[in-house]
């Protein structure tokens, strides 16, 4: 594969320009063709971006340009055939979060492209957030001891129906919206849960989905709780979007609190200090922290397509967060404890359409 990696872009919606600007910031990627099934859409984001190759056929694209992957950033509705198409042509697929809208989609879209050896790679960017790696580094170094509770919470009153007003028509909202970046982040900082229970509720009564949602995390080791709200209430301090952590080990306490602060509690004191977050011009001030994180995301996966590691959220890594996501689901319509690595709950994980 060339040194200069050539990308196509599936999708020119919100996420699009963050996700192209992210792969700029790197160099050594070219963005050689997008498309959008609304073609005025794909012109102007290749017009922004100086694009020459635009295309409203996903499949003329791939006959027609030679790219060395594929980044997969439409309507999670249309991931797995994107996947499949592009596996197909044994192009390499970067696919954003949620993998799939069932858990047996996320499983196919895997095993099609472990079938034909083709890399699949999600784009999961919150744990590469300055300030979740910066608590990983405090964990592994074995400063507050083993383990045994946090609390992982995502709780805002931002307004994100606003700027992107599909949001409401999703049946699943929250647990695939922000439970994919959450239990990502959980089995990034702590070990794989062994179970999930989980309830849901919906605060908004003008959206098809839930907006906010109690899951606890249970690894044998340690018990995690994760609190994630987009209940556009009021807060104090609005933190969005961050994720505030606190952390309970055999000797002492770890929490990642607002504006990035980072204190460490141990027989010896307490100790603090503000992580840096990277900041970049084309980042939306309302998603900076979310943003930066795209760039650190985009680098391990360029990694990847260049064979120089395995990124850390292969597709093979993220079907277990995925197993947490529609676990969970299925946990908050059955009302009992869910094992994510049974198969046993997948039915009850499927959204009932109304008749």
């Amino acid at each position: 594969m060339s040194q200069t990696i050539r990308l196509a872009v599936f999708g020119c919606g919100f996420w699009s320009k963050f996700q192209i600007s992210g792969w700029r910031e790197l160099g050594g990627v070219e963005i050689a063709a997008v498309y959008n099934r609304t073609r005025s859409r794909a012109e102007a984001i290749a017009s922004e971006f100086d694009i020459s190759q635009v295309y409203d056929d996903p499949q003329t694209l791939l006959d027609e340009v030679k790219v060395d992957a594929v980044d997969i950033i439409t309507d999670v509705s249309t991931h797995l055939p994107f996947v499949e198409l592009a596996a197909r042509r044994h192009v390499p697929v970067i696919c954003q979060k949620p993998m799939a809208p069932t858990i047996y989609d996320c499983q196919m879209a895997v095993d099609s492209c472990r079938k034909l050896g083709v890399p699949l790679f999600i784009h999961e960017n919150w744990r590469h957030q300055a300030p979740i790696r910066e608590l990983k580094r405090v964990l592994d170094e074995g400063r507050i001891g083993k383990v045994f509770r946090a609390r992982v919470d995502f709780i805002n009153g931002f307004p994100v129906f606003n700027n992107q007003p599909f949001l409401r028509t999703l049946k699943q909202f929250i647990l695939t919206d922000i439970g994919s970046h959450i239990f990502d982040a959980a089995r990034f900082l702590f070990c794989e849960p062994q179970s999930i229970y989980c309830r849901t509720q919906k605060i908004h009564s003008d959206i098809a989905g839930e907006d906010v949602a109690t899951a606890v995390l249970d690894t044998g080791e340690a018990t995690i709780t994760c609190n994630m709200a987009y209940a556009e209430n009021f807060h104090e301090k609005e933190v969005f979007p961050q994720t505030l952590i606190f952390v309970e080990g055999s000797k002492g306490t770890v929490q990642l609190a607002a504006d990035y602060c980072m204190r460490v509690t141990t027989s010896a004191g307490t100790h603090s200090w503000q992580v840096k977050v990277p900041h970049y011009s084309w980042a939306d001030p309302a998603y900076d922290l979310v943003h930066s994180s795209i760039v650190a995301c985009n680098r391990d996966l360029l990694a990847g397509l260049r064979g120089e590691k395995t990124p850390e959220t292969t597709g093979e890594d993220n079907l277990r967060t995925m197993r947490l996501v529609y676990g969970a689901y299925a946990s908050a319509r059955l009302g009992r404890l869910i094992d994510p690595a049974r198969d046993d709950w997948f039915e009850a994980s499927l959204v009932q359409e109304e008749s």
